[in-house]
């Protein structure tokens, strides 16, 4: 098995402020709602296994003036729809009549979405207000066939798109023009950071304009006319960031043995002895016959082998390494396997010559 290995550098240039800050309160919204699907080509659920499907177009049906007695729903048998969920992403400063993209996912036993109309769904918030309300004709990137018991799908089916699917009925507001002041949320908590961010703020509007709270937030006055204020966030957030080193960091996959090291990672000197110890297994099959006229039955029985083997391991000295790429040579010297690289840094680390922190995904 190949070993995946990843580094991660510096980068060259410094950073503007809106690519490690954001401005607090200014951010997008999750919206979801449960909608029908209708027009399936016998696709759609099994309404006797998934009765809010019966029941979610009963209360459409009702809304057009349609009533149906309970004994008539339970008998509709309606393969051509079919329950999903929407939901959609409510962008900052989203105002009533502009329009989203939606995704919709089948809730039921659909087999396909494809070729389906998104009836009229309101899309709520967290706070149970209709943000939105989507409604159109559904786009699935795939097909699939099925007979005589084999079946091919290329891609998903249940789960499809509508551009501009949804239109905004109601805005969400912000808090970006209240106060004389504005708060940058930095995207990872680091006091370094939040220090020089403040620092570039300070250097072009005028000491005491920013000041770093803590190692997340930047605290800015601006300006109390709403133009005035979308021009300075403009010009603040166009700021460069002097470049700052991160913490060294060791992140391990051990479902996949992918590792990354950051720039930042050391490595004192120390000695390694690896190993392997492989044990393999096999199986012979040993046929037993009966003698002649005693009556008996052929026997068909196995014959297992052990067999073990451990492979030497050297002690292998590391040297001290103070750069990424001395890290990188003196593990790949080891030539260990993903898995086992996984236990030798582990190692390395609880015996202090590791100078990172680990962090297993």
């Amino acid at each position: 098995m190949a070993m995946a290995f990843w580094l991660t550098f510096g980068s060259a240039h410094a950073a503007r402020i809106k690519e490690v800050a954001s401005i607090e309160g200014v951010r997008s919204n999750q919206l979801t709602g449960f909608g029908l699907v209708v027009g399936l080509d016998g696709t759609g659920d099994q309404t006797t296994q998934m009765p809010y499907t019966s029941q979610g177009l009963s209360n459409y049906m009702k809304q057009l003036g349609l009533t149906l007695a309970p004994a008539q729903l339970s008998q509709l048998q309606m393969k051509n729809v079919a329950a999903v969920l929407v939901t959609a992403q409510l962008p900052a400063f989203a105002r009533p009549g502009q329009t989203l993209d939606i995704n919709v996912s089948s809730m039921g036993n659909a087999k396909s979405l494809k070729g389906g109309t998104l009836i009229g769904t309101p899309l709520k918030g967290i706070d149970g207000e209709v943000y939105a309300f989507a409604q159109g004709n559904l786009i699935v990137a795939g097909a699939g066939a099925a007979a005589g018991g084999s079946k091919v799908t290329v891609n998903h089916l249940s789960v499809g798109r509508v551009p501009e699917g949804a239109q905004v009925e109601r805005s969400v507001p912000t808090s970006l023009q209240e106060g004389d002041s504005v708060s940058l949320s930095l995207n990872s908590s680091d006091f370094q950071t939040a220090h020089k961010v403040a620092q570039a703020v300070n250097r072009k509007f005028g000491e005491g304009v920013a000041q770093a709270l803590d190692g997340r937030t930047v605290h800015v006055k601006a300006p109390l006319d709403p133009n005035a204020r979308v021009n300075f966030i403009a010009e603040m957030e166009d700021l460069p960031v002097e470049s700052t080193i991160a913490a060294a960091k060791v992140i391990i996959n051990s479902r996949t043995g992918s590792i990354v090291l950051n720039q930042a990672v050391t490595l004192s000197a120390c000695a390694i002895a690896h190993g392997n110890l492989s044990i393999s297994i096999s199986s012979t099959p040993i046929v037993s016959q009966p003698n002649p006229l005693s009556g008996g039955q052929t026997v068909v029985a196995d014959k297992a082998s052990i067999n073990i083997r451990q492979e030497p391991g050297k002690l292998i000295q590391l040297p001290a390494a103070t750069q990424l790429s001395d890290v990188v040579k003196a593990l790949n010297a080891l030539g260990a396997t993903p898995q086992d690289l996984l236990a030798i840094l582990q190692a390395i680390k609880a015996a202090g010559a590791l100078n990172a922190e680990l962090e297993v995904i």
